[in-house]
């Protein structure tokens, strides 16, 4: 192994990792979230082969949904005995525990602490079967005066909240509209691709031990509406969105390269934080200049490679954020990858499972574990809110040759690029043309109604309703052969003041 030329007391590396799956027979036999990651916590702590609970000076919380507590970071550091100088329960974002580990990773190497750990979990599998059944469980009373995380709709401009795209299932598929147009794709074509990508990852989540879904699901089944695979929002069916119904939890610890070898753990066991980069974009997706691409996205993976001194074929382990295809999808042309990229070590969120904020904790034990089985470099990418959050991490059994920087924010090269956002009207007639759009269904596979987002004749940007018994503009838009943005059609005025479009 490389000797790194920097002080082993500044060198921040990962020396445990931690996961457990709850899958009850009863709801009330079921773990809750806190139990999950006190459990998660000791089994990072076994994997490390060391005593090092007890010295955690940095413990950050991954943001959890599926029961509310007060001051849960609090009541977890009690549960395990510790007083942590850095002590944090964060808000909403997939991204978050990536970030997490890079600024744990940045404190060990400002010499804030010797041992930090990064946990979340989830139990929402439990809580609502218990919901549906009416079963009180046995945990940790749940905190109604805890105010509710912030996300959604209260981000989002009121008219997308009416028309239903304020959810990410909702709006998800405007990037995958939009970005397949502009790559030059027919909806046929642009399907085809999410339906391999998603197999790839069904195939990866197949053999994981601590996947949720572990069966391998070809391309058709993934994208075929069936009964139990319905449309949910075109283009995407059940098995190409997240799935956050799921009891895990995950936990890595990280000490400084000094305290790993005097606590006794394994060379083989390290792995080497070499650094990363985040951007945003603003949470109202409306007022973002396009949706064919992500600045902050692009700057993000651009950072990494820049910081592994190539581009993105140097790594050997990737894990691409994976809510919805057109994520990975717009990841892996950036970094410069092939149809045939493999962009999981963990099995997606469809497959591998959706604990909510928490994935990517999971993705980045399955990262550790790959490193230590023989890949050289890896990368994280998370992602958070709606192609919103973006934080990149690169891993490696190999040593830093240059200290870990602190400043790692690419906001600026990402709004560098940025072009001019159009105003966003609620009231305009005339033509419409279509920038991009989705069709919402119900639970029995029924469509509920069509949303366009659409330019003005004066280019500024509206959302426009298409009712479902508008067949023949539900009609354009699900073509398969030929793509609808950049259609143009009428904009009008329904009865309840919504916006509607028509094709012409």
């Amino acid at each position: 192994m490389t000797k790194s030329p920097l002080p082993e007391d500044r060198i921040p590396v990962i020396v445990g990792v931690g996961e457990i799956v709850d899958r009850p027979k009863e709801p009330t036999a079921g773990l809750e979230p806190l139990t999950l990651l006190e459990q998660a916590l000791k089994r990072a702590e076994a994997d490390s082969g060391a005593k090092l609970l007890g010295e955690i000076g940095s413990l950050d919380v991954v943001n959890f949904l599926s029961w509310r507590y007060r001051d849960p970071e609090q009541q977890l550091a009690a549960r395990i005995g510790v007083q942590p100088s850095h002590l944090y329960y964060g808000p909403v974002g997939g991204e978050s525990p990536i970030r997490y580990l890079h600024e744990a990773a940045q404190r060990i190497a400002r010499g804030e602490c010797s041992v930090a750990a990064v946990c979340g979990a989830e139990a929402q599998s439990t809580a609502t079967k218990a919901q549906r059944a009416g079963i009180d469980l046995p945990w940790t009373p749940f905190a109604h005066d805890v105010e509710e995380p912030k996300r959604g709709a209260v981000f989002q401009k009121p008219l997308a909240v009416k028309l239903g795209v304020f959810r990410p299932i909702t709006v998800y598929p405007l990037y995958e509209s939009a970005t397949s147009a502009y790559w030059g794709q027919t909806p046929r074509e642009a399907l085809a691709e999410s339906g391999s990508l998603w197999s790839t990852y069904s195939d990866v989540a197949s053999q994981n031990p601590n996947s949720w879904l572990k069966k391998h699901f070809t391309p058709d089944e993934i994208t075929t509406p069936s009964p139990d695979n319905r449309l949910i929002a075109w283009p995407y069916t059940k098995l190409m969105v997240a799935n956050p119904t799921v009891n895990m939890g995950g936990a890595l610890l990280m000490t400084s390269l000094a305290k790993a070898r005097a606590a006794g753990v394994r060379e083989d066991r390290i792995v080497y934080a070499w650094g990363g980069a985040s951007a945003e974009e603003p949470r109202d997706y409306l007022v973002r200049d396009q949706f064919y691409e992500s600045h902050p996205q692009n700057a993000v993976l651009k950072a990494v490679m820049d910081l592994v001194e190539g581009d993105g074929k140097n790594f050997d382990a990737i894990e691409l954020y994976s809510c919805f295809p057109c994520v990975p999808k717009m990841a892996r042309r950036t970094l410069g990858l092939g149809a045939d990229v493999q962009p999981t070590v963990t099995g997606g969120l469809t497959f591998f499972g959706a604990p909510l904020n928490t994935y990517m904790t999971h993705a980045a034990c399955a990262m550790v574990r790959k490193l230590r089985n023989g890949a050289k470099l890896g990368l994280l990418y998370g992602q958070g809110g709606f192609v919103t959050k973006h934080h990149g991490l690169v891993l490696s059994r190999a040593a830093p040759r240059q200290a870990l920087a602190q400043d790692t924010s690419v906001q600026a090269a990402a709004d560098r690029r940025k072009g001019a956002v159009p105003e966003f009207v609620t009231e305009a007639g005339g033509k419409g043309k279509v920038e991009s759009f989705t069709v919402i269904y119900g639970g029995k596979g029924e469509i509920e109604h069509g949303v366009v987002m659409l330019r003005t004749a004066n280019d500024a940007r509206t959302l426009g309703r298409i009712p479902a018994s508008d067949a023949k503009t539900l009609a354009h838009l699900r073509n398969m052969d030929r793509t609808p943005v950049g259609t143009v059609g009428n904009i009008v005025t329904a009865e309840d003041s919504v916006l509607e479009w028509r094709v012409g």
